[in-house]
């Protein structure tokens, strides 16, 4: 197992790393504009373009919140025996993805609709910085959703190509997680 997959393997468990990380980010440009007196961008342009910036970012993360939707009906209806499998043993941690994946979208609406009511000329609250971090969130955000949307399409996918094949599916050990989870305790 290759360094980027376990990397990916611990952030896809860790829903609330999004939040960190995206506290992260904004606090190092935070200390970068405190530091250097530039790169402030938002600061560039006025609040009337500011607000027009927040309205359309709104417009733009509810779209991806609505194919979020749109990705869970799919996962419901997908009746692959694998796909099947996964949902009965891992229901509950699926479950909670897809309902992080919603609320984070919702969060991020809410503080870019927070920026956008409270924006004034010289942005006297800073509210700036509200939107720059719902925007990374956002965007982590997303790429939490397009990497669970693939898996579960490989699994989708994998029960459709085998579906009109002779080949015996292979019975799926369920006993796989803890062996892995074995392996990354002994070799961290």
């Amino acid at each position: 197992m290759g360094v980027r997959t376990s990397i990916i393997d611990k952030w896809a468990e860790r829903a609330w790393a999004d939040y960190l990380i995206a506290v992260t980010v904004i606090g190092a440009h935070l200390l970068i504009i405190r530091l250097s007196g530039s790169g402030d961008w938002l600061t560039w342009i006025g609040a009337t373009q500011r607000t027009d910036m927040y309205a359309a970012a709104t417009g733009a993360v509810s779209a991806i919140g609505g194919l979020s939707a749109i990705a869970i009906a799919i996962y419901t209806t997908a009746n692959g025996e694998r796909l099947r499998a996964v949902r009965q043993q891992r229901h509950g941690e699926l479950r909670r993805t897809w309902r992080s994946l919603l609320q984070g979208t919702a969060l991020a609406c809410a503080l870019i609709l927070a920026a956008f009511s409270l924006d004034r000329d010289g942005d006297p609250f800073s509210v700036r910085f509200i939107f720059e971090y719902a925007m990374v969130f956002a965007a982590l955000r997303f790429a939490r959703f397009v990497w669970l949307f693939d898996r579960i399409m490989a699994v989708s996918d994998a029960d459709l190509v085998e579906e009109g094949s002779s080949v015996a599916v292979p019975a799926r050990d369920p006993n796989w997680l803890e062996r892995r989870r074995r392996q990354y305790d002994s070799g961290a």
